[in-house]
């Protein structure tokens, strides 16, 4: 049995995991591509989501930024081991509003702000007391101040295309449902495991 809205779907997964995983639910792998197609994943955190898509947050000087600059594609997958439910998400990337991104960064606890400050993120660093010494740095600059957000920092939203949940069964029969995009809506059809 399957739902007609995926996004409602995969609300419903997301709660179930939130109530029973030992990590985030929100933990998801996100894989993107260069402009020469060279695929590359990593793990991300998914703070929000909606009708219009799944985002999340980084610095818009890290590798994965290079990577959306060049191909604005990406999937994300959720794993979810105590449900058994594996979802995939996919489609093209746009990045979300400076006002959401602004709301985002002011929720985040003050050491992970003034980290977005001090890490440029993906590039070498020559010993960890330099990033720690940055860190210091930035606090005495927003010293009894509230930290602004990065202008280099912000948030990107997947338009998903593509939905697919995937459920453990014995067997390796597994339930497979592809949830599919166009004019019209949402196409639905069931895959072979």
């Amino acid at each position: 049995m399957t739902q007609d809205d995926p996004i409602a779907r995969f609300a419903g997964e997301y709660e179930r995991a939130g109530a029973r995983e030992e990590f985030e639910a929100s933990r998801c792998a996100l894989a993107t591509a260069d402009e020469r197609g060279r695929p590359a994943v990593r793990f991300v955190l998914l703070k929000g989501f909606d009708e219009r898509g799944f985002a999340f947050f980084t610095n818009f000087e890290s590798d994965k930024a290079r990577d959306l600059a060049a191909n604005p594609h990406a999937e994300m997958a959720f794993h979810w081991h105590t449900t058994g439910v594996q979802v995939r998400i996919r489609g093209p990337v746009t990045r979300v509003s400076d006002d959401e991104a602004d709301a985002y960064f002011a929720s985040r606890d003050r050491g992970s702000q003034l980290g977005a400050w001090a890490s440029h993120q993906s590039a070498e660093l020559d010993r960890l007391e330099s990033l720690e010494d940055a860190v210091r740095e930035t606090a005495k600059r927003f010293e009894g101040l509230p930290v602004e957000r990065p202008p280099f920092w912000g948030g990107y939203r997947i338009e998903p295309k593509a939905i697919e949940f995937w459920e453990n069964r014995d067997d390796r029969l597994h339930d497979r449902w592809l949830y599919e995009r166009d004019e019209n809506g949402w196409r639905v059809v069931r895959l072979c495991p």
